[in-house]
Formats: C-alpha cells, sequence, structure tokens
C-alpha cells in the first residue's frame, strides 16, 4: 500500500536533480530495494521508529538504541534518494520528508543533550530547526515555492545524525574524546543551518 495521501506529481513543476550520493546509492543499497516500495513508505518508517528510540534512550538501553538511530537516519537518505532515481518525487514527501527529520533530530537531542551537553547546546539546534521549517512552510504557502533540502540543508542533517552518533558511542564507552567530536559535530550543523537559511534550503 502506497501512503501517497493525494499526492501531486512535482515531477511536473520542476526537473529532478540527480546528486552523486543519489548515483551512489542507486548503485548499491536501492538495488535490493523492491519496487513496490515507495519513498513515502520509508518517510512512515521513519516516523516509525522515532517512539521506539525514544523509549530506548529513556530506559538507557543506548547500544539499541544507536542501531535504531543510526537506520533511522539513514532512512533520510534512501527516500530521497529512492523519489529522485525511481521518478516518483511526490508533494506528500517533500512536504512531510523533513518533518521526520526535525522530530527524530529533536527528539532525540531533547533527551540526549540536556544530560550530556547542557541546555545551550539543545536550545541552539531546535531554534535553528524551528526557524529552518518555519521559513520553508511559509515561502511554500505564500510565495509557492517549492520545499527542498540543498547541499547545506542535507549537510547540516548529515552532522547532525553523525553528532548524536558520536554522543550514543560516548554514552556507551564514556569517551570524553567521542563527547567533544560529537560537541564540535552538532555546533558545526548550526553553521550549516545558517547558511540553509540564507540559501532557502531546510
Amino acid at each position: 500500500m502506497d501512503f501517497c495521501f493525494n499526492d501531486i506529481n512535482m515531477n511536473e513543476i520542476q526537473p529532478i536533480k540527480i546528486t552523486i550520493t543519489d548515483k551512489i546509492l542507486r548503485a548499491t543499497f536501492l538495488k535490493f530495494i523492491p519496487k513496490n516500495v515507495t519513498p513515502n513508505q520509508v518517510t512512515i518508517f521513519r516516523f516509525f521508529t522515532i517512539p521506539f528510540i525514544l523509549f530506548l534512550l529513556f530506559i538507557e538501553e543506548y547500544r539499541w538504541g544507536l542501531a535504531l538511530f543510526a537506520i533511522s537516519a539513514f532512512s533520510d537518505a534512501v527516500d530521497g534518494s529512492l523519489a529522485r532515481t525511481r521518478n516518483m518525487t511526490t508533494e506528500w514527501g517533500e512536504t512531510f520528508d523533513p518533518v521526520a527529520d526535525k522530530i527524530l533530530i529533536s527528539s532525540v537531542a531533547l533527551i540526549i543533550l540536556p544530560k550530556f551537553f547542557g541546555f545551550p547546546l539543545l536550545f541552539a539546534l531546535i531554534f535553528m530547526e524551528m526557524i529552518l521549517i518555519g521559513s520553508a512552510y511559509y515561502k511554500k504557502y505564500t510565495k509557492k515555492r517549492r520545499i527542498s533540502a540543498n547541499f547545506w540543508g542535507k549537510t547540516k542533517m548529515v552532522l547532525q545524525s553523525v553528532g548524536l552518533g558520536l554522543a550514543f558511542w560516548g554514552i556507551i564507552t564514556q569517551s570524553s574524546s567521542l563527547f567533544f567530536a560529537s560537541e564540535i559535530s552538532l555546533y558545526t550543523s548550526l553553521f550549516f543551518a545558517i547558511i540553509s537559511i540564507l540559501t532557502y534550503g531546510i
């Protein structure tokens, strides 16, 4: 079943740009995804994993939490590449894919960062995410601009995922070096978030 919710094919509005990452995934991982699996289903899978990740964090099962977080974060690359390389881009996907990303990152950060990094980094990260998604939907509904992640927005998401992944490992191994690397990655993601806002990304 395709959870498309009356999607409109956005390919009729703008041409789809295939990135280098898309080409790499198409030549490797995407080969193993059945043709009947749609990008929207992958996005919904990411929504579905979030409560389980948070539950694992609450009970401090950080190893399983890291594993599921890694799968969920990787699904962000999968659904986008799947949509572009198989010509399955939809309005629903472009609207809710970034929502799933931001809920995943913000909810995990909300649990991990206050406990191990303090509140300033948490507030900065969530504030930038709110600005990004608010500006994106403002442009979508008032200026009729397409919601899309540019290079800066995608790099921000990668840095956030890596930063939180390193935080998981730091918690598991009690390594101060991993905590430091995690903090650097997350602060760097804020820089890319600013550029993403200025370049109309999300």
